[in-house]
């Protein structure tokens, strides 16, 4: 294992859903901006994760071209409607042909503006000291993504179905090790959660 080393960690960020409860796909929408694919996908890029998958899948034309000049890689989720859990498989798949000696990975999503480079940061210094088998952010007092995953979840992870993602691996693996992260508690899933979070004037 080459834990010390950030170049081991690969960044996945998820952004292929739909958004059926906003009614348009999330990640386009604007926020301080920028829309929140462009900004999700700084915030990894901007850590010291590599390589970067983000996964596409609804509007991925417009999405592709929000992240065309950064150094991040795209894959498209055909099926992307069938939930998270195909994105991921679909983004590890990548990562692992990217960096076959890869030693974990770092999954955020779109919909998590204040998951900033910084936040991603204390996940990476975490595996470095813990080696735990899963890092996972902690708020509202439950375990979730961003998640870092190490190596040796690679095989579970590639066997999730359905639209929990790996919210029931996170949180019935007994050796995660959780970090404070109240910011990820902001995710958009409507146009009310936006205009919340928004600076009032």
């Amino acid at each position: 294992m080459t834990a010390n080393n950030a170049t081991g960690i690969g960044g996945l960020l998820l952004a292929a859903g739909g958004s059926l409860r906003l009614g348009s796909p999330k990640q386009l929408l604007a926020f301080q901006g920028k829309t929140l694919l462009r900004r999700t996908a700084e915030a990894i890029v901007g850590s010291e994760c590599k390589p970067n998958i983000v996964v596409l899948g609804a509007e991925v034309e417009s999405s592709k071209s929000e992240i065309s000049e950064l150094n991040i890689a795209y894959v498209i989720n055909k099926d992307w409607e069938s939930g998270m859990s195909s994105s991921i498989r679909v983004g590890l798949e990548k990562l692992v042909l990217l960096n076959p000696e890869i030693d974990a990975v770092m999954i955020t999503l779109c919909d998590q503006p204040s998951v900033t480079a910084e936040k991603i940061g204390l996940f990476i210094e975490a595996f470095k000291e813990k080696h735990s088998p899963i890092i996972a952010a902690k708020y509202n007092g439950v375990l979730g993504v961003p998640t870092l995953f190490s190596r040796e979840m690679f095989d579970a992870l590639s066997q999730l179905e359905g639209d929990k993602g790996a919210r029931d691996l996170i949180r019935q693996t007994k050796s995660t090790f959780a970090i404070e992260l109240p910011e990820a508690a902001i995710d958009i899933d409507t146009l009310q959660d936006l205009d919340a979070i928004r600076p009032q004037n």
